[in-house]
């Protein structure tokens, strides 16, 4: 299942540092989400999008999660001639993120 199924996602991004935050439809689902959506997991799943960090912050009485992400040196939205590397593009990107039916 895609992790989108479950979750939505609000991004935000300045320079080198992007914020993305995945946050559970239903509060049912936020224990799952937190299990499987690790800051590692995050990064690897963004490798493609040069994150260099990601940091994650759990926000359970609102059932999300924040993720800091920073970039490599020269990968900021204003500085990149890659296709579109604004934080909306990679919140879409990480609710493409396949996760277990049963976790």
């Amino acid at each position: 299942m895609k992790l989108r199924e479950i979750a939505h996602s609000r991004t935000g991004d300045k320079g080198p540092i992007v914020n993305i935050s995945v946050i559970a439809r239903h509060e049912r689902d936020y224990e799952r989400i937190s299990r499987v959506v690790t800051a590692d997991r995050v990064k690897r799943h963004l490798l493609d999008f040069s994150s260099e960090e990601v940091v994650r912050y759990e926000l359970p009485q609102i059932g999300a999660l924040n993720f800091v992400i920073r970039r490599r040196p020269g990968d900021s939205v204003t500085r990149s001639l890659a296709l579109d590397p604004h934080g909306k593009s990679l919140s879409s990107a990480l609710l493409d993120m396949e996760i277990p039916d049963e976790a």
